[in-house]
């Protein structure tokens, strides 16, 4: 069991690859508009290695004048990826309504794919319904790293920003964005073990070995016998 962290008041997830498996989606969805607009293709691995801001700040950089145009054709073949192969990562399905039913705090995701994808993602897996919020890219007046995320998801919770408020994501800039906030940083290493000078409060292999730590951190209520 890790050290002693600060009880929870709310949890924050990063949304791709920490609750869905969407790592082949992206890389296809990349692929396609990369062919699209005569750039070089990325490997598998360097989609997994490159992809961490949202397509307002990354796409200038990759397609320039034309960044506006390449990202309305790049969300076009994500969806049509999506739409057929959408999947959610296996302990998010029974650890989701655990939390949202029993937890003494809301639950939010900040991601950096944009707002509209991401919260037809979740209705079409029914799990909008376990959020407070769902803030993803243009939502906010700045995507992750940004503070301002995190405040819009927390907004109208009468949750207070601060290290009680757990961040959960499995890359760099979740843990940027959880610092940024002053929330405590929770690294999901499924995807691969995590960089050496990595800035995290707790790190663990998934979100299975994640729910105890949660539950010993009395974010849940009692359950209660009918």
């Amino acid at each position: 069991m890790p050290a002693k962290l600060p009880t929870p008041t709310a949890l924050v997830f990063d949304w791709d690859n920490t609750l869905i498996d969407t790592w082949s989606l992206i890389h296809k969805a990349l692929e396609d508009t990369f062919r699209n607009y005569d750039v070089a293709p990325w490997t598998f691995e360097e989609t997994k290695q490159r992809v961490r801001q949202s397509a307002r700040e990354s796409f200038p950089l990759l397609f320039g004048t034309r960044s506006e145009e390449a990202i309305a054709f790049y969300t076009g073949r994500y969806r049509h990826w999506s739409a057929r192969e959408l999947s959610a990562v296996s302990e998010a399905e029974a650890l989701l309504p655990l939390w949202a039913g029993r937890g003494r705090g809301p639950l939010s995701v900040v991601s950096n794919k944009q707002g509209v994808v991401l919260r037809d993602e979740a209705q079409r897996l029914g799990w909008d319904r376990y959020f407070h919020r769902l803030v993803g890219a243009n939502d906010a007046v700045e995507d992750k790293p940004s503070i301002a995320p995190v405040l819009l998801a927390l907004e109208g919770s009468g949750v207070k920003l601060g290290p009680e408020v757990w961040f959960i994501g499995d890359t760099d800039i979740d843990m940027a964005c959880a610092r940024n906030a002053g929330c405590t940083a929770v690294f999901i290493a499924e995807n691969g073990p995590p960089p050496a000078d990595l800035d995290a409060d707790l790190i663990v292999d998934s979100l299975t070995e994640l729910s105890p730590v949660i539950e010993a951190h009395h974010f849940l209520n009692s359950s209660q016998v009918c």
